[in-house]
């Protein structure tokens, strides 16, 4: 199947009525990008959810700079409900679709949902099946009742550091803790979700940026561990395990190059280098090779410069080597791997705009799941949820009258 909005007519996605998470509904309480994620993550596999948010909108539509393309990215295939959670009208039409949903999400501060009667242990002895998804700063533990974000935790967790130089942490630009603690958001809910097969009960799963950014961070605290050594920055004395590990040079660009087996350097050696460099008993080993940067890398950069991008890129392919030319984020627009594969969806934005998204990066027996949806005008849904919820025309404009709800009726 292809679906409308496909970037390449050969792209094939899953029908929707096989798609696996179909049947499941996902009732999401959440802003900016973790907790989005994971509801992207399950509306993608086919979940129907129901994306709550206040009647001026999710607060990412209006972002610019950098956060312009949040709610582009990390909400399509879901539905809106527009409406006011301080009031208690607001608070029971949630409550209802809580009570009727497979799995809540929310990244609120801890216990401030309790006021509305929407905490877990609130909703549990109602719907004791429901799995109800926390995504928080940080999981148990003495800091567990502070707020964090993306960079916050990158500093205090070591990645800014690593990224950057000497006495210059710089913070990964993408959003690395909330994409991935979103993700494992979902690898929560989905255990869940398979326990509740047996057990007949749902739980409650609490997922922490700072706890992934440990994650990410584990084989740098382990090296430090088992050598003794500081990690210093990567910017400042980075230090590949491997003789070729680096970028290079060309004449009209840059490339990496990585030469990591004992087989791959033979290759490399014979096809790039002068005449003697496979046989050299110096770099037969990868420690020998390792230990050798320091003329090694020099000597192949010095013969790889000579070389144009695209004509290494297709040597290196060739030879079977890994390597990849190094490129802005805009330039995989027009990759021919992402383009003909699928994997960029060209999405209608609310505000008419037409740009293109990364689908998941999963496949099911060779298809991509792809997009049902456009992210949705605010409060899109409002009216066909409350009708679900058998609410009719006159209560529905009674709540739209006094402000609970935004968004008009499907015309």
């Amino acid at each position: 199947m292809t679906l409308p909005g496909a970037a390449a007519s050969g792209a094939s996605y899953m029908e929707s009525d096989a798609l696996p998470l179909r049947g499941i509904k996902v009732l999401e309480l959440s802003h900016m990008i973790m907790g989005p994620v994971t509801g992207l993550v399950l509306a993608d596999l086919g979940a129907e959810v129901i994306k709550v948010e206040p009647t001026d909108g999710d607060r990412t539509r209006r972002l610019k700079g950098s956060g312009i393309g949040y709610f582009p990215v990390f909400n399509r295939n879901k539905q809106s409900l527009a409406i006011d959670l301080k009031t208690p009208e607001g608070q029971a039409v949630v409550r209802r679709l809580a009570l009727q949903a497979d799995m809540l999400l929310e990244n609120f501060r801890d216990d401030s949902l309790t006021q509305y009667g929407l905490d877990y242990a609130s909703l549990a002895e109602e719907n004791p099946k429901l799995i109800y998804v926390s995504l928080k700063g940080f999981l148990s533990g003495p800091y567990k009742q502070r707020t964090a974000l993306d960079e916050v935790v990158q500093m205090m967790g070591g990645l800014a550091f690593i990224n950057g130089g000497e006495n210059t942490p710089q913070r990964v630009a993408p959003s690395v803790n909330d994409i991935l603690g979103g993700t494992f958001g979902v690898v929560g809910a989905l255990a869940a979700l398979h326990d509740r097969h047996t057990s007949g009960r749902g739980k409650h799963i609490r997922c922490g940026l700072f706890e992934n950014n440990l994650l990410l961070m584990a084989q740098f605290v382990a090296q430090f561990q088992l050598s003794g050594e500081a990690l210093k920055p990567f910017g400042a004395d980075r230090k590949p395990p491997w003789g070729v590990y680096d970028i290079f040079d060309t004449t009209d660009g840059r490339v990496f190059v990585a030469v990591v087996g004992d087989a791959q350097w033979k290759k490399f050696a014979r096809d790039f280098m002068p005449p003697g460099w496979a046989e050299d008993p110096r770099l037969f080993t990868a420690i020998q090779r390792e230990a050798a940067r320091p003329w090694v890398v020099p000597a192949v950069a010095e013969v790889l410069k000579s070389w144009s991008s695209a004509a290494l890129c297709e040597a290196l392919e060739a030879a079977g080597l890994s390597y990849g030319p190094v490129r802005k984020p805009h330039e995989l627009l027009d990759d021919k791997h992402l383009v003909e594969g699928g994997a960029l969806i060209r999405t209608s934005l609310p505000g008419g705009e037409e740009i293109s998204v990364a689908s998941l990066p999963i496949e099911f027996d060779g298809l991509k799941a792809g997009k049902r949806d456009d992210p949705p005008h605010i409060g899109a849904h409002t009216h066909s949820i409350l009708k679900g919820l058998g609410m009719d025309d006159a209560q529905i404009a009674a709540l739209l009258a006094s402000g609970v709800i935004a968004g008009a009726p499907a015309s």
